[in-house]
């Protein structure tokens, strides 16, 4: 490969919460492992490669200029967006005047359910949660209404329309925030299911946040289809969010942005957002941009995702030959797997804090799943290289899933 995905990078002490948050008192950070046992950070939803040059070379580029001041986003930052969009996701007639600078995809949730709801108001998302949904929304004063997916027979989760329609209808639902890809499942929505899915909030005049802040890492054999895509409606419904932060690991950079078509709710959305006066961008944020979303940025991309899909073939195969009563559906999008452990808890009659206090002093700093509405669920991040994997299952298989 080109790029290196393989050398161990030392993140301690360089701000990195996946590593040096274990023992900077976050109440949710796994405990750290016990002496003997180096940490291997599966919990944060962070990579653990070094970013594309290209990234470091636009930023160390416009530092060799001695002035900050004020500024604008220029005509560049808005043709990557316009340029990438297109060539990765197929959007055609995306305008610079469709794009919005925000700050973080879930201050940008936020924004965007304040325009369309009145604070109290009931709002629609699919369980298993991301957490920053659930505690941006819950902050804020939306009430949350949860559709659970459903496994197929073959194990996929699925939207359950019939629930959803139900729900919307019952308790008066006018917002859905919706994930695409989904996280944590690792689902890649297929055509008909957005269809379905949109035409329903049409019918009830359900406007819908749509977080694709994954849509860059999708495994093979599956493709992202951008939610306003699938029909005029949902063109004009939708609110699309989108960052190279989950791509290209740039989330200590801050920097999302908005596509919304609709005149109506981009007009409101930037006012929301204006509102604070803290929703402005970072100068050297803009050149990180540009520089991700260049040929390199795609180049690397594209190896990125062959060693994703590797490190998840071998966990995925790795839990299913050695791991009785776990169970995982091989993501078809993002890098992160998402474990349940009710079969293995129930025969070994031990709960999730303790099976996960078992990986966490053997230093595997996976995270509870519990957060994100799966009881017997752990969420475990991929992406590092294939050795720091390896080591972190055997470990599990030594250790851990022991009888």
């Amino acid at each position: 490969m080109k790029y290196d995905f393989i050398s161990i990078m030392d993140r301690h002490g360089r701000d990195a919460i996946a590593v040096d948050g274990l023992t900077a008192g976050i109440p949710f950070a796994p405990d750290p492992p016990k002496e003997g046992f180096d940490l291997i950070p599966m919990w944060v939803a962070d990579m653990n490669f070094p970013v594309v040059p290209t990234v470091q070379e636009e930023i160390i580029k416009r530092t060799e200029h001695p002035a900050f001041g004020y500024f604008r986003p220029t005509e560049a930052y808005y043709n990557a967006i316009i340029r990438w969009q297109r060539e990765r996701n197929g959007i055609e007639g995306l305008e610079a005047k469709h794009i919005g600078y925000e700050n973080g995809v879930l201050g940008a949730v936020v924004s965007a359910v304040n325009v369309l709801c009145s604070k109290g108001d009931k709002v629609l998302l699919h369980s298993p949660t991301y957490i920053g949904f659930t505690s941006s929304l819950e902050n804020n004063g939306y009430r949350i209404i949860h559709s659970p997916l459903v496994r197929d027979e073959r194990g996929i989760f699925r939207m359950d329309f019939e629930d959803m329609e139900k729900k919307i209808v019952e308790e008066g639902i006018h917002a859905a925030v919706f994930c695409s890809p989904h996280n944590p499942c690792g689902r890649v929505w297929e055509r008909w299911e957005l269809e379905k899915a949109m035409e329903i909030y049409k019918r009830h005049e359900v406007y819908v946040v749509s977080d694709e802040i994954w849509s860059d890492i999708i495994l093979y054999g599956h493709r992202h289809i951008p939610t306003q895509s699938v029909s005029e409606d949902a063109r004009q419904r939708t609110v699309a969010l989108y960052a190279p932060s989950k791509t290209f690991n740039l989330a200590g950079l801050i920097g999302s942005y908005h596509i919304i078509y609709s005149d109506w709710i981009r007009d409101r959305v930037q006012k929301e957002s204006s509102l604070s006066h803290y929703n402005d961008m970072n100068v050297l944020s803009m050149h990180a941009l540009i520089g991700a979303y260049r040929a390199e940025g795609a180049e690397w991309l594209s190896e990125l995702r062959e060693v994703i899909e590797g490190n998840v073939d071998y966990a995925c195969d790795y839990i299913k030959e050695h791991f009785r009563g776990v169970c995982v559906q091989k993501p078809e999008g993002t890098y992160m797997l998402f474990l349940d452990c009710a079969d293995w808890m129930k025969e070994c009659g031990i709960s999730l804090r303790e099976l996960l206090k078992k990986g966490w002093d053997v230093g595997v700093a996976w995270q509870d799943g519990s957060r994100f509405h799966g009881k017997t669920h752990i969420r475990m991040n991929l992406a590092l290289p294939l050795s720091r994997v390896k080591e972190a299952f055997h470990r599990l298989e030594q250790y851990v899933f022991t009888k």
